[in-house]
């Protein structure tokens, strides 16, 4: 479908015979609708009705990261729900840059305006700019649906041709998907990640919303570089400039609760403890799993892999903590046997540094009874091992 077609799409859900048709197909079961199209079809333009289904589509996927009362105003286009930053973290970082005294904010790369929204709500002036029409067209619709025009701008443009001198801020987002799906590589990003860091230099503050996997050694000096969870999944990392140079944290949400890096050396490896301490993955993104341990007295399992080890329970919000009951070597027949003889019917698999599949160590464990265990397959000290205990 052509541009122009999209966005004139996007035009007919925004006349008021679209919003009302937006409102009748909200519910729509998606087994159910063939039937309702043939149905509206008497009533509307067929093109119109398809807009007013795809987009229920759209809202009830986006209801997971914006809510199910802002999804069911906003406009979404399929790259949008997937690319847009969930509402969470998006008011997360907005709140940060409001507390640190900005007030505008150039959002370049805005997309469908996740973030420009949370920005808005949080007091801040934004222009949120992308060279899509249909989504800078989507973004202009769900500033308007959801009250805040008034704060922000859309221009449909090419981020690397707008000024941004008159912006407290900048908030960069570049594209990090293509026609053959995810990209790795930073400088291959739209725009490229060096861009992105020019711009970021040129402003007061700045923020750059990146993939988690970004190499540490990618970060400039001047950067703070923060990792961001959400209900334990890792979301993102940002790059702040403007706040504290060199910093490392991990962030999680909900709370906020931030760990920040003092540099500690490696825990070193140790013997198995009563208790293993699954570090949250945004810790483990920044590389602070050595804070995890000095939290709670431990060291690693192993010194390739992120699992703490401990003699004493001490709870921490930066990992989940386990009670072990048993270490083993690995061996199917074994765990089975044990599996069988405590009859655990739940068998929740972990695996770090192992190739053995959990559905497939199920398959052949088949635990069967009326208790639960979690199993962790992972090296200790170098040697293939299962770890066997429960949440403590």
């Amino acid at each position: 479908m052509a541009d122009n077609d999209r966005v004139n799409d996007l035009a007919l859900l925004l006349t008021p015979e679209g919003r009302a048709l937006l409102d009748e197909v909200r519910d729509t079961d998606p087994a159910r609708e063939l039937a309702v199209a043939t149905r509206l079809r008497r009533e509307h333009p067929a093109e119109l009705v398809s807009a007013a289904l795809g987009q229920a589509r759209l809202r009830q996927r986006a209801a997971v990261k914006f809510g199910a009362e802002d999804a069911g105003r906003m406009f979404f286009t399929p790259n949008g729900v997937e690319q847009s930053t969930r509402a969470s973290v998006a008011a997360y970082r907005a709140r940060r840059l409001a507390d640190s005294g900005v007030t505008s904010v150039a959002d370049l790369c805005c997309g469908i305006g996740g973030d420009a929204i949370a920005l808005a709500r949080a007091g801040i002036r934004v222009l949120a700019v992308d060279r899509d029409p249909l989504t800078a067209a989507a973004a202009r619709a769900n500033a308007g649906a959801l009250g805040l025009a008034d704060l922000i701008e859309v221009r449909q443009a090419d981020v690397t041709e707008v000024d941004t001198a008159g912006y407290d801020a900048v908030f960069v987002d570049p594209a990090r998907r293509g026609g053959r799906g995810r990209i790795f590589d930073p400088e291959a990003y739209s725009p490229p990640l060096s861009w992105a860091v020019s711009a970021a230099r040129r402003a007061p503050r700045a923020a750059l919303k990146l993939a988690p996997g970004i190499p540490h050694e990618a970060v400039p000096e001047e950067a703070e570089a923060e990792w961001i969870s959400d209900g334990g999944d890792v979301k993102e990392a940002v790059l702040w400039f403007g706040t504290e140079p060199g910093a490392v944290r991990a962030t999680l949400l909900p709370g906020p609760r931030t760990l920040l890096s003092r540099g500690l050396p490696d825990p070193g490896v140790r013997p198995p403890g009563r208790y293993l301490y699954e570090p949250d993955g945004a810790v483990i993104r920044a590389h602070l799993v050595a804070e995890v341990a000095d939290r709670v007295g431990g060291g690693l399992l192993d010194a390739t892999i992120a699992y703490v080890t401990a003699d004493a329970l001490r709870p921490t919000p930066y990992a989940t903590a386990y009670e072990i009951t048993d270490h083993l070597p690995f061996n199917v027949k074994r765990l089975k046997a044990l599996l069988r003889e405590r009859e655990v019917g739940t068998l929740t698999v972990k695996k770090r540094g192992s190739a053995v599949e959990p559905e497939e160590l199920r398959r052949k464990v088949k635990p069967q009874g009326p208790h639960a265990a979690t199993v962790f397959l992972t090296r200790v000290s170098g040697a293939p091992a299962m770890l066997i205990g429960h949440p403590a």
